[in-house]
Order: structure tokens, then C-alpha cells, then sequence
């Protein structure tokens, strides 16, 4: 039960995070949304330590790994906005679910982890899951899709690199190093695209950041918890609940190849994760 809660929260946070992202899309620029998550997330992580009284939990030996985790996780997030601000929201949270099998194809060629059967099996089902959300070669493709699985790659090669980097870091300095390392990947064009938001702009901004972090926070705490196909099962319901979203307040259109493309990502994912007996 305390699983379901934890991804509950995050399910909520991720969902927020793409309404604040739509509704600043077209008035605020990809990069000064970048910006004030890792400003906002700076300063609450940078005050929570303080509080803490272990201000160790700001100095790293593995700078180098932080520094590859973030480039990747930064041009994820980059795609991941994009996405919410051109393409159907169901499509971007369907289409972000092949981070999974991105990681399992990086894992066996940078951990040299062995593609069995099974993960053969599951690579398989997730293209064909991709192919029918995507459509590629139809008059209904969208290059912005590739965008997007571009997306769900760096947060795959985040992932394996935050699975390394937790052996030894604690998970307030990862996310400590996270806002510190991308601020100032966004700033540079941030300055450039710069608009002073107004007051409703502001509180979405700052919904960007809050949910940045709840949602790492949250997914963290529910897999301390609970099994890793149990998570993947939960996080799937990511996926109806932004459907409903996307048709109740952007007036987007219910596809069925959506819901039948992810679920056999879902499958492949689920296949991945299972043990054998």
C-alpha cells in the first residue's frame, strides 16, 4: 500500500509537470523552463542539506559520472518539453517508456550484461509497440516522435549512470549535482530567449520545479519498497491518467494505437524485469 502511494505521488507529479510545461509553451522558452527547475531545485535540495547539518552531502569524487548523468538527463528533459509542446501528451508518456529498453541495450553494451532470449524478446515487442504509436512511412508520422524516443535514450543512459552512482553517492547529493550541474547548461540560451514571466507564468514555473523533484523523490521511495515489476506496472498508470488529461483539458483525441502500442512496451518491460522460476 505504501508503494502505491509513493507512485501515486509520482504519477500526480509527472502529470503536473507536463500541464505546467503545456501551459508555458508558445510564452516561456524550452530553456528558461530548464532554468528555474534547476534554480528551484537548487535551492530547496541546498536547503534541505543545510538543515541537515552535512554539508559532505555537496562534495563528490565521481564528478565525471555526475557530469555524464547530467548532459544525458538534460537532453532528455530538452526532448521530453518539446515533446509535451508539440505532440499529444498520451504519445510523449507512451513513447517515454522505451527508456527501459534503451537502458537494457546500454547496460549490455557498457556493462557487457548478456541479451538472452528474453530480453531479445522484450526488445522486439517494445519496436513493434513504438511502431504502432509512431506510424512511421503514414501521412500520420510526426518527426517530433524521434524527438522524443531521442528523449527517453539520455534518460535511459541517466538511469544506468545514476545506478552506478548510487553504490557510493547519497541520493540528496545526486540530486544536489543534478540542479547544479544543468543550470548552467540552460542559462547561456535561457538569457537569450529571456521573457520576465508574469504572476500565473511564475506559479507554473514553479510547479515545474517542486514536481521535478517530488517525482524523483517519489519513484525513489516506491522502489525501496516494492519490486521492480510491480513499479513498471504502477508507472504504466501514468499513461490513463494523462489520457484523461490530455482529452478533459486540451481537447486531444482518444487513440486507441496509443493505448495498444503501450501496452506492449508495458509487456516488454514487465518481460525484462521478470525473474525467472
Amino acid at each position: 500500500m505504501n508503494a502505491f502511494l509513493w507512485m501515486l505521488g509520482t504519477l500526480l507529479s509527472f502529470c503536473l509537470m507536463a500541464i505546467s510545461v503545456r501551459e508555458l509553451s508558445g510564452d516561456i522558452h524550452t530553456f528558461q523552463m530548464l532554468f528555474f527547475r534547476s534554480v528551484i531545485g537548487l535551492i530547496v535540495i541546498g536547503a534541505l542539506i543545510l538543515y541537515k547539518k552535512q554539508p559532505q552531502l555537496m562534495t563528490t569524487q565521481t564528478i565525471k559520472l555526475h557530469i555524464i548523468r547530467n548532459g544525458f538527463h538534460f537532453l532528455g528533459q530538452f526532448g521530453w518539453f518539446i515533446g509535451i509542446a508539440l505532440l499529444p501528451l498520451s504519445q510523449v508518456f507512451a513513447l517515454e517508456f522505451t527508456a527501459p529498453i534503451w537502458t537494457l541495450l546500454i547496460a549490455s553494451l557498457v556493462l557487457n550484461e548478456t541479451l538472452n532470449k528474453k530480453k531479445l524478446l522484450s526488445l522486439m515487442l517494445a519496436i513493434l509497440g513504438v511502431a504502432i504509436i509512431v506510424k512511421p512511412g503514414s501521412e500520420l508520422f510526426n518527426p517530433v516522435s524521434l524527438i522524443v524516443l531521442g528523449a527517453a535514450f539520455g534518460y535511459a543512459v541517466s538511469y544506468v549512470s545514476t545506478k552506478a552512482l548510487t553504490s557510493t553517492e547519497h541520493i540528496l547529493t545526486i540530486l544536489f549535482f543534478m540542479n547544479l550541474l544543468q543550470l548552467p547548461m540552460s542559462l547561456p540560451l535561457s538569457v537569450y530567449y529571456w521573457v520576465t514571466p508574469n504572476t500565473i507564468q511564475l506559479f507554473w514555473l514553479l510547479a515545474i520545479g517542486v514536481t521535478a523533484l517530488t517525482a524523483h523523490f517519489c519513484l525513489t521511495k516506491a522502489m525501496q519498497i516494492a519490486d521492480v515489476s510491480q513499479v513498471v506496472m504502477m508507472d504504466f498508470l501514468r499513461l490513463p491518467l494523462i489520457i484523461i488529461v490530455g482529452v478533459m483539458l486540451y481537447q486531444e483525441a482518444f487513440e486507441v494505437s496509443v493505448l495498444v502500442g503501450a501496452g506492449l512496451m508495458l509487456l516488454a518491460n514487465l518481460i525484462n524485469v521478470s525473474k525467472r522460476r
